[in-house]
């Protein structure tokens, strides 16, 4: 006898009770797998304390928390070169025939420019000339009241920058009393401008005389020699448009009249020449700019000099006229920064530059790095130890990647984390 399987039927299906009960076993054995992974990472599996820490392992590096002094510091814009270009004061009258090279540098002695083919002298000092110095009526030659000291003017004319002092005559009378300003005493011409003007004049080799507020007949004979030196008619008398005083040599600016013009006020501009930046500082923040301050100037070819506030502005710009670090429409004072090594800067003669200076400091403070700060969930900052607890702190200042940090649980070398 045949059976179904022999003749090509197909089996019987399984009994449906059978497959459900299956379906369920696997289904569950996968949630049972599922829940042990969870709490094997939460940690929460039996197993003891030989199986590890209760707690799950974090990433991320420790720092110690660590005392310093934080300070911060804050750019401006500056530009380099040699200052403001001021008019020099000529007081000659006449035709400019000659006039120097813009960029060029005068010392004392030097000539500035010529007038009617005159030269107009650089000397050094800060009374501007005024008035024509020499002999004045009365003056009796070689003689005066210390013309023991000042030698004897005989014999001097035709000599080099220096006169033979070595003889002198007798004093034939007493200056008229007199103060020590500038004025005549006994037809003598007395002031601190022949004071100054004479210490140029023995600066520049011309002595002879007692260099003092009296211009007197050895005075002029030194004159005489000076104005041979440089081609003029050996007067004796220094007229006021002869000489142009300056606290130091001078780099001279831009000519303001064509060779040939009349000598006006802005005939010749000049600078000092030393180099130096200007900072157009927000008048709201320039209390750095206290004169002496120190700052650092960090040059176009990345190179950083010293530099030091030498004079800060008392007027600020008119708000409508802009610029400055301020921003446009806010009020700037101009603050000049002078560089004492002027080697430092190498060949530049203008450039625009950044000036960096010290706006504040935390002396002996907590500090971590910024990056170790957490937001705590109920509001401010807080540091995570390495054992994973937060502790609140309060911040301060934030410099150079650093902030000030302290609560009652922060101390010196506690170990912080700084989150991955």
């Amino acid at each position: 006898m045949q059976t179904d399987h022999e003749h090509g039927a197909a089996p019987a299906p399984p009994p449906r009770g059978r497959r459900g009960r299956r379906t369920v076993l696997v289904a569950s054995a996968l949630v049972v797998v599922a829940a042990v992974a969870v709490v094997g990472a939460l940690g929460l599996g039996g197993g003891g304390a030989e199986n590890g820490s209760s707690a799950p392992p974090r990433s991320g590096s420790t720092v110690p928390v660590t005392r310093a002094t934080l300070t911060e510091r804050t750019t401006v814009d500056g530009q380099l070169g040699y200052g403001t270009e001021i008019p020099l004061p000529v007081k000659s009258t006449g035709t400019v025939t000659w006039l120097p090279t813009e960029g060029s540098t005068v010392e004392r002695g030097g000539t500035l420019l010529r007038v009617d083919d005159r030269p107009v002298v650089l000397l050094y000092g800060t009374l501007p000339m005024y008035r024509d110095l020499g002999l004045t009526t009365g003056t009796r030659q070689g003689t005066r009241q210390d013309a023991g000291t000042k030698g004897d003017a005989q014999g001097t004319d035709d000599q080099g920058p220096t006169g033979d002092a070595s003889q002198a005559p007798a004093p034939s009378g007493s200056p008229t009393p007199g103060g020590a300003g500038a004025g005549r005493t006994g037809g003598t011409l007395r002031g601190m401008d022949v004071l100054q003007f004479e210490s140029n004049l023995a600066a520049l080799g011309y002595t002879g005389f007692t260099v003092d507020e009296e211009f007197t007949d050895l005075t002029a004979r030194a004159v005489k020699r000076w104005q041979r030196s440089l081609g003029l008619p050996q007067t004796g008398t220094v007229g006021v448009g002869d000489v142009v005083y300056s606290v130091g040599k001078v780099r001279i600016g831009h000519a303001g009249v064509r060779l040939g013009s009349a000598v006006t006020e802005d005939v010749l501009t000049y600078t000092g020449t030393s180099r130096k930046v200007v900072v157009n500082a927000s008048a709201a923040e320039d209390s750095w700019a206290v004169r002496g301050a120190a700052v650092a100037i960090d040059l176009p070819d990345g190179k950083s000099v010293k530099g030091e506030v030498a004079s800060v502005g008392k007027r600020a710009t008119d708000p409508e006229e802009g610029g400055g670090e301020g921003g446009a429409g806010a009020p700037t004072v101009p603050v000049t920064i002078t560089i004492d090594d002027q080697k430092s800067v190498g060949r530049l003669e203008s450039a625009p530059v950044t000036v960096e200076y010290v706006g504040r400091e935390r002396a002996d403070v907590l500090t971590v790095p910024v990056a170790a700060l957490v937001a705590l969930a109920e509001g401010g900052h807080g540091l995570e130890t390495a054992d994973g607890r937060f502790v609140a702190v309060k911040t301060g200042l934030f410099a150079d990647g650093r902030v000030e940090v302290s609560g009652s649980a922060v101390r010196e070398g506690m170990k912080v984390r700084i989150p991955e």
